[in-house]
């Protein structure tokens, strides 16, 4: 272990907390009921999944190679990294595009009538998931480059610490913007659209320019 590798183990943890950053600032602006303790249910949600990920991409061309060979274990690899990229894709494109179109409609209700958005565990759940998926190809990029098991763990723990870290950033962040708008709902929720859209076509960029992604 080399401080080069230390140095890119880092840049890869950031670059992949960024999908997680995104969401957590989304959150914060959209959900009205953020208290200290959600804070860290959501930060730690994001940083399991996003440490789990790789893990599981990781194991399972481990797994691929060990059955069918090397030469179809990297093959296989590849195919689920496109996959899993575009269905990342297509799921942060149509929650983004939902939000934005229901901020919008919001935004022309009578007062009496608006509905604002609501801390809920499935849903985090769902979208610790969601912006995860795309990690799996890290997990099989980082098989590819590492020569022992052993490194996997360190890329494991320093992604869920860095992504544990950067959501409660993003939460931050969302919140003071909500202040700052003076809890204009619907206007928080448009750029929560937004901001989904605007990740789902950064994590395809990302994967077919690996410079965007670190």
């Amino acid at each position: 272990m080399t401080w080069i590798i230390l140095v890119q183990i880092i840049l890869l943890g950031i670059g992949l907390s960024m999908d997680a950053f995104s969401v957590a600032l989304t959150d914060g602006l959209t959900y009205v009921d953020i208290n200290k303790k959600r804070s860290f249910f959501i930060a730690s949600v994001f940083g399991l999944f996003q440490a789990l990920m790789p893990l599981i991409g990781f194991w399972l061309v481990e797994i691929v190679e060990v059955i069918a060979g090397e030469v179809i274990g990297a093959k296989a690899g590849e195919i689920a990294s496109k996959v899993v990229v575009w269905l990342a894709f297509g799921l942060l494109l149509l929650i983004g595009f939902k939000m934005l179109i229901e901020s919008v409609n919001e935004k022309t209700k009578p007062k009496e009538e608006k509905k604002q958005r609501h801390f809920s565990i499935k849903e985090i759940i769902f979208y610790g998931f969601i912006t995860a998926i795309d990690a799996l190809a890290a997990g099989v990029a980082c098989h590819a480059d590492l020569s022992t098991t052993s490194t996997i763990w360190l890329h494991v723990s320093i992604i869920l610490l860095l992504t544990f870290s950067i959501s409660l950033v993003g939460l931050f962040l969302g919140k003071r913007i909500m202040k700052i708008l003076k809890g204009s709902y619907e206007v928080t929720g448009i750029i929560g659209g937004i901001i989904l859209m605007l990740l789902a076509v950064w994590v395809v960029l990302s994967h077919y320019i690996p410079a965007l992604g670190f």
